[in-house]
């Protein structure tokens, strides 16, 4: 059971854009949490979003998530088959 170097590039992807959603929100603060903020600006603006470190944490989270998959993938506990009879769909 071989994945093409494509459709694990895309798996990869996925995970990785689901999981920058998921670090997203944590440690930003809003110009109302500061105490301030430029005049005429949403107070719930983020100050500093601090984007280089959800990029790397993203991209730890989801290659963690991605070699997990794959092992399960691999070790037989993830496929097409069992997915399709725990969802009771015949394939």
């Amino acid at each position: 059971m071989a994945v093409q170097l494509s459709t694990a590039l895309a798996i990869y992807f996925v995970i990785w854009w689901v999981s920058l959603f998921l670090t997203l929100p944590f440690g930003v603060r809003s110009q109302h949490e500061e105490g301030g903020g430029a005049p005429g600006t949403d107070p719930g603006a983020p100050v500093l979003t601090g984007m280089k470190r959800k990029l790397v944490w993203t991209t730890i989270i989801s290659a963690i998530i991605y070699g997990l998959g794959l092992a399960a993938y691999h070790a037989g506990y993830l496929s097409l088959e069992r997915l399709s009879r725990l969802m009771g769909m015949p394939f």
